[in-house]
This record gives structure tokens, C-alpha cells and sequence, in this order.
């Protein structure tokens, strides 16, 4: 594989999390090792689940702290998205805080940007509520549940919202889709097809009925630690049992770096290569293979060897075999060289699903920009010989990252992340 033509900028990152709804607050959180993982529903069988779950989110709080003295784009907020899903309303809250952060004009985002929303059935308890509502009473069904219930009404609210008139469009792949979404975002801009993109990932709203079917197969941690429910999620850990569903959003700005300059934005940080294999393989199961082969395609795309790379955001669930399987494909590139580090953002924000990727890629850019690693806080017996980060966060000469995304289906995907070069 080719070297890319150059890095694509990030201008700006957004997030929507239990943890924080600002990237400031966000990166305290990971570096304090916060975690959002609570108790959350009552199920029948199992009693609570633990969850990273976004309650109490709305759009008038969420604009009263982001849109203050701007009351005609709150208005045209809660216009829009008020009574969309929420996959939606989330996705047009961290879009809007990630255009005006990089500081783009009504004109640069109606001519030259490209928008790309990660997540496919993003709206599951939304459809899974209706339909239980039709059935009980069919004559109050709103005619604009036909509308609602689509992943491109997530895409029709951002672009109304932003004003993005270029190419759009939503891209699956389970809980790897915020990578892939980041790679399509890169290779659009490096390519050429648009000065700059926006990458949007909405929260995944699970029904209970995937909840139950998560639990029944074994994936979900559910039994241990359920009197410390922050201790749920434990990637690495000889006590791990399961993932921790987690609720959040995230949008990136991704752009031509001659455009960045041109426009004097700040750079946050540039995506330098990436890496997409399959399994070929229908299932669950992972496969270390091909988690090794995206990532060493990242790193050829990159232009690096796996020295490089100072730090590794891990797919890293919790999973039983899952991380076993990532342990595996991490030693098989990188080896056990002491002066890497690795840790997973699941303990402190659950699993997000389709939107993990992207919060990851911007946990990612947060750790690099503070040159520190946040805690891999529920590390206490590790079962590999992983470089992992401890149970503190450690200050580190940090320049260049990989970030992992895994998916059912054989989906692997890997993304470098690097800080700007200091030189002009």
C-alpha cells in the first residue's frame, strides 16, 4: 500500500458524552479516569444493567450552554431536530459545536464540504417504541415517523442545520463505523472531493430487545462488581466479563491541510493513514489476522513502522475472547517494546457502538494535544503482555497514535492520528 498524498487536518472535534458535552471537559474526565458507567433500567430477568447512558439530555439545556446570545440558531435547533429521534437531535448538537469551533463560514460549508454520518439502525428503541405504541393505539401514529425512523433524517437534519450542500451520505459497520466514517472522511479530502468534510456519529439507541439478545449471547457484562458498577467494564483484566453499553456522540472537522492554512484555523491534529480489512467471515467471533493486517495497513499508508507509534487507543471492550484477540494482533505488530502504551476509553464511556470509533479518535486527539494517557482505571490483574497503561494517568513525549475499531461481521479498522508538525 501506497503512502497517503499527505495528512488531512483536523480542525476541530465535538463530543456529546455522560462525561462531558465539551471536548475540554471531556479530556479532564479521561484524564482523571471518570467513569459514566452506572446501573441503568430495570430488566426482568437480570434486574439492572450497567450502562454509560446519556439521561437527561435535551436540546434547550444543550443549547442553553453551547448556543448562548444565539437564540435564532437554538430556534432553528429545536425547528429541526426537536421531534426527530435521537440519533438526530444528538447528531445536530455535536455538528453544530464542531462547525463553530473550527470557525467555517456559511459559504465555506455550503460549497466544498462533504458530509459523512457513521452508524446504520441508528434509531432501534425510537422504531421499537412506536411500533409498541401503533399497536396499542394505531390512530395516534405520527405520519412523520416515516421519516424519523430513516438514518438519512440524520443526515438531512445536519445539512439543513450546517448548510453542507456538498456530497452526504450515512456509512455502516457496526461498532467500527466512526472509523470507517473517519477513513472515507480522509480519502475524500486527500482525494480531492472536497476541500473539507464533516464526520458526525449520533448516538446508537439500542431497544431492549437488542439489549436482551447482547445479554443472552454472553457479550454484556452483567454479574461482577454489579455493587461497583464502574468497575463493569475491565478491557485486559483476568476479571473481565462483557462490554458496557455506553450512550454518545462526536463530530470531527476534517480539511485539505492548504485549506486550514489559507483560513489561518488551528490544527488540532492530522490523520496520516489508515487501515480496512474483513475476516471474511459472517459472525461475531474476531480474528486476529485481520485486525493485524488494517492495522499494519494504517501504518503503510502512514509511512511508518510500528516503532512509531507512541500510543494505541484499543478496541479493547472488555470482551473475554474479544480482547484476547486484539492482545494477540497488537503483540503480533507491535511486539511488547516497553516505551508503548495502551489503554481503552470503554471503561469511562461504554461501549458507544457505532459513534465509539469517532469518540475514540477524538479521546485520541485529546491525549496526544495533553501528552498524557489517560488510566485504564479497572486494570488490576492484566491477562497479557501488552504494554497497557497503568491504573493513573502518565505524562508521555507523545506524538503519534493508532485507534482501533473492530465490528461483528469481520469489520477491522484502524486509524493513525499524529500531532501537527511544530515547523511551519
Amino acid at each position: 500500500m501506497r503512502a497517503l498524498p499527505g495528512p488531512v487536518a483536523v480542525t476541530a472535534a465535538a463530543v456529546l458524552t455522560p462525561l462531558a458535552d465539551d471536548l475540554d471537559g471531556f479530556t479532564a474526565a479521561l484524564l482523571a479516569g471518570r467513569s459514566a458507567v452506572t446501573l441503568h433500567g430495570e430488566e426482568e430477568d437480570t434486574g439492572a444493567l450497567p450502562a454509560a447512558a446519556l439521561d437527561g439530555f435535551d436540546l434547550a439545556s444543550w443549547a442553553a450552554r453551547h448556543l448562548t446570545g444565539d437564540e435564532a440558531t437554538a430556534a432553528r435547533l429545536r425547528k429541526v431536530a426537536g421531534r426527530a429521534a435521537l440519533p438526530a437531535r444528538t447528531a445536530a448538537c455535536v455538528a453544530l459545536r464542531a462547525v463553530r469551533d473550527a470557525h467555517l463560514t456559511e459559504e465555506q460549508l455550503a460549497d466544498g464540504t462533504a458530509l459523512i454520518v457513521a452508524g446504520s439502525n441508528l434509531a432501534l428503541a425510537h422504531q421499537a417504541a412506536t411500533v409498541l405504541g401503533h399497536d396499542r393505539t394505531p390512530g395516534r401514529l405520527r405520519a412523520s415517523y416515516a421519516l424519523t425512523h430513516l438514518d438519512v433524517d440524520t443526515v438531512g437534519a445536519v445539512s439543513e442545520l450546517t448548510g453542507i450542500r456538498g456530497e452526504g451520505w450515512a456509512l455502516g459497520g457496526a461498532s467500527a463505523s466512526g472509523t470507517l466514517a473517519l477513513i472515507q472522511a480522509a480519502r475524500t479530502v486527500a482525494a480531492g472531493w472536497a476541500e473539507r468534510a464533516l464526520v458526525v456519529a449520533p448516538v446508537a439507541e439500542l431497544s431492549p430487545v437488542e439489549i436482551e439478545a447482547l445479554r443472552r449471547t454472553g457479550a454484556m457484562a452483567h454479574e461482577h462488581f454489579r455493587d461497583e458498577p464502574a468497575r463493569m467494564c475491565r478491557p485486559f483484566d483476568a476479571a473481565r466479563q462483557g462490554f458496557v453499553r455506553g450512550e454518545g456522540a462526536a463530530a470531527l472537522v476534517l480539511e485539505h491541510p492548504h485549506a486550514a492554512r489559507r483560513r489561518g484555523a488551528p490544527v488540532l491534529a492530522e490523520i496520516t493513514g489508515h487501515g480496512q480489512r474483513l475476516d471474511a467471515r459472517r459472525g461475531t467471533e474476531p480474528d486476529a489476522d485481520g485486525q493485524a493486517a488494517a492495522m499494519r495497513a494504517a501504518l503503510a499508508g502512514a509511512g511508518l513502522e510500528p516503532a512509531d507509534i507512541d500510543y494505541v487507543n484499543a478496541h479493547g471492550t472488555g470482551s473475554v475472547l474479544g480482547d484476547t484477540t486484539e492482545a494477540a494482533s497488537l503483540t503480533a505488530v507491535f511486539g511488547t517494546r516497553p516505551s508503548l502504551r495502551v489503554n481503552s476509553t470503554k471503561p469511562l464511556t461504554g461501549h458507544c457502538l457505532s459513534a465509539a470509533g469517532l469518540i475514540e479518535a477524538a479521546a485520541t486527539v485529546a491525549q496526544l494535544r495533553a501528552g498524557t494517557v489517560h488510566p485504564n482505571v479497572n486494570l488490576e490483574r492484566p491477562d497479557t503482555a501488552v504494554p497497557l497503561a497503568g491504573r493513573t494517568a502518565e505524562h508521555l513525549p507523545l506524538r503519534t497514535a493508532l485507534s482501533n475499531s473492530f465490528a461483528f461481521g469481520g469489520i477491522n479498522a484502524s486509524v493513525v492520528i499524529r500531532l501537527p508538525d511544530p515547523r511551519p
